[in-house]
């Protein structure tokens, strides 16, 4: 249902950028096979994940394990890419979440330390990681469990 205004109807959408139903991630596809990379459009921001497929169990479809969850500034596929060369027997497939051009290199960052930092005992999540956890998320969960909640 449209907007009446002045005689004439408006569309909701007439005249407004396109809109996701998510404030932080504009697009993502997710478990692509890493030959599938040139679907990534270039200077995609965000988030992605590479995963190692596992056989099904017991009639299960598909199965896949968190090898590393990484952040681009810049370009998605060519982390991904950068991945595929120095690791590429480690994963089979990648996902990534782009964000929205408003969203900020912190922000971004911010992300991916708490995807990091929830995988971080995960024996195969860290894989990859050189970072094993988030500082300032850390730094978070000691001041609230001291008390001193914001």
């Amino acid at each position: 249902m449209g907007i009446i205004l002045n005689g004439h109807t408006f569309d909701n959408n007439e005249g407004r950028m396109p809109q996701s139903e998510l404030r932080l991630i504009k697009n993502a596809l997710e478990y692509l096979p890493k030959s599938e990379i040139k679907q990534v459009p270039r200077q995609t921001r965000g988030i992605y994940v590479l995963y190692r497929q596992r056989r099904p169990l017991n009639g299960q479809r598909k199965r896949f394990d968190v090898v590393y969850v990484g952040l681009a500034r810049g370009g998605i596929a060519g982390r991904v890419r950068s991945h595929i060369r120095t690791k590429g027997d480690m994963f089979t497939h990648f996902s990534f979440f782009e964000v929205w051009n408003n969203i900020s290199d912190a922000e971004i960052v911010e992300l991916e330390g708490l995807f990091r930092h929830l995988y971080r005992f995960d024996a195969n999540a860290n894989k990859l990681n050189k970072a094993k956890g988030y500082k300032l998320l850390g730094n978070v969960r000691r001041r609230t469990e001291s008390g001193e909640w914001l």
